[in-house]
């Protein structure tokens, strides 16, 4: 399905064509064709980033399954044993033969084509299982041992990942390929709509921080003064739903398992202090469709790949200021379509509901178009302000910002571009005509951005045009294959004012 570096290789003879995979989704196609294109145009490390839930690890198996029935070597490197123990059942399922690269694991093999490894254990190692190519699952977690292979291997890489925003992806991957949103996704019934329920939560107003980010001691502290409110609101709104709960830190966890438990609702902590044996243990319960389990909480142990379906409830009391892929990472573990799972439950005890809500909104419906989109998501301190959340114009729906994530309702805002029905959209910019249309517009862009020395132009020329439109150029735009054109005046002026005033933002930023 994909071309790659051809070796000189003797593997164990393993017959691939027999392996059975369901039909793939219309975005997982348009994903697959888009990393082929990709792989063509020279692009040998590549991004593949789409919602938590919409089906990655088919779509790299079936990727890896191209390379396999060719007679090409394959690695899928995880970060974790629940990741990896995922994936081999996954690759079971769909029939490809493999080895686990873990230490003690029963499943080790070298001489199988096909290998499922532990990033750690690579790293510990210091080696890699010779690959033509290799796919990266939570790639936004860069490892070292990671990076090096990265930016030394002839292989083709592709990084999974539904928030593509750690500073630096930018140098390790060349492009990045999105498909696909949580919007479509929730139209198509892949996903469930997400309910928000904003509830009593902690004052963060002189809380300690750290980089910008409120600090988990800080945090926790303040958490505590509502831990009450947490569990009498999952009591009166959460339906009995199977629900996981995202605290401050370790202590915080343990007291609010504590205090449901005295509740007479069965809770449990899964933390990075939890030893391995109970961890599985816990897994292995709480994917029980009848549960004895109805809350497990965390802090970040169960936001990144972990998937049970049937979460109905996410309680999210765990206040933080600029990590937006962390609160998506979050929310999305209840986002998985399950039989009988009408939605998700949020219940807001941090404030991001409020706090991230603009960003995710955008996120929803957009996703993430350029590596520049990502890494600068983690970067914008949020502030709390005195917004009341209101409900949708046409649908009621709460919280609402912008757009409507029950019905799709937009606001429509001031725009930039006058549109006048059957005739060519003509661009103002400062009272004055920048383009005739918005594809003269975009050539504009593209004639400035090559005569800067940005290392991303068309993310960088995307983002200019977003700015002014309020929209992304569409995708067949492409700045490789747009001939520019002399930007106006007024264009170079509107880039200027927006260039002072993100430098503001960021000093502003700096000196929170």
């Amino acid at each position: 399905m994909i071309e790659v570096t051809q070796h000189n290789w003797c593997p164990l003879e393993v017959d691939y064509s027999r392996a059975n995979f369901p039909p793939p989704r219309a975005w997982q196609m348009r994903a697959l064709s888009a990393l082929r294109e990709g792989f063509r145009n020279g692009h040998r490390r590549q991004i593949l980033t789409a919602p938590t839930g919409s089906g990655k690890t088919l779509a790299a198996l079936q990727l890896l399954h191209g390379a396999l029935i060719k007679g090409k070597r394959a690695v899928f490197v995880c970060d974790r044993t629940a990741l990896i123990n995922q994936t081999s059942a996954r690759a079971d399922q769909y029939g490809l033969e493999h080895g686990v690269i873990q230490a003690n694991h029963w499943r080790r093999d070298n001489s199988i084509p096909f290998q499922i490894a532990s990033i750690q254990t690579l790293g510990a190692r210091g080696y890699w299982p010779h690959a033509d190519l290799i796919v990266i699952d939570e790639c936004h977690a860069v490892y070292k041992a990671a990076r090096e292979k990265i930016l030394s291997t002839e292989a083709a890489v592709i990084g999974l990942t539904a928030t593509p925003c750690t500073k630096g992806l930018g140098q390790l991957y060349t492009n990045l390929v999105n498909t696909t949103t949580m919007y479509e996704l929730t139209q198509e019934g892949v996903l469930v709509p997400l309910r928000i329920l904003t509830c009593v939560r902690p004052d963060m107003t002189g809380a300690e921080t750290s980089g910008g980010e409120w600090t988990a001691r800080a945090a926790a502290e303040r958490e505590t003064q509502i831990i009450g409110d947490v569990v009498a609101e999952w009591l009166a709104h959460g339906e009995d739903r199977k629900t996981i709960a995202f605290g401050a830190d370790i202590a915080y966890c343990k007291e609010l398992v504590a205090r449901f438990n005295a509740a007479g609702v069965n809770a449990a902590c899964y933390t990075s202090e939890t030893p391995d044996d109970e961890r599985a243990d816990l897994v292995r319960e709480f994917e029980r469709p009848d549960s004895s389990i109805r809350v497990l909480v965390s802090v970040a142990a169960l936001s990144k790949g972990f998937d049970v379906p049937d979460v109905g409830c996410i309680i999210d009391a765990r206040p933080l200021r600029k990590s937006l892929s962390e609160v998506i990472q979050m929310w999305g573990r209840g986002l998985r379509c399950a039989p009988g799972k009408p939605d998700c439950i949020l219940l807001d005890h941090s404030g991001n509901a409020l706090r991230f809500l603009a960003d995710f909104e955008q996120v929803y419906f957009e996703g993430f178009r350029t590596l520049d989109d990502g890494e600068k998501a983690d970067r914008i301190i949020r502030k709390d302000d005195d917004y009341e959340p209101r409900g949708c114009p046409e649908c009621g729906y709460t919280p609402f910002r912008r757009r409507c994530m029950a019905c799709g309702f937009e606001k429509q805002k001031r725009t930039k571009v006058d549109e006048s029905a059957g005739v060519m959209t003509e661009i103002k910019l400062g009272g004055r005509r920048a383009a005739t249309d918005k594809h003269d517009l975009w050539r504009q862009i593209v004639g400035y951005v090559r005569g800067s020395s940005t290392q991303r132009p068309q993310g960088y020329a995307s983002a200019i045009f977003r700015n002014i439109t309020g929209e992304w150029p569409p995708r067949e735009w492409h700045y490789d294959f747009t001939e520019p054109a002399e930007p106006t005046t007024a264009l170079r002026n509107e880039i200027r004012r927006q260039l002072i005033a993100y430098h503001r933002r960021r000093q502003e930023a700096r000196a929170a």
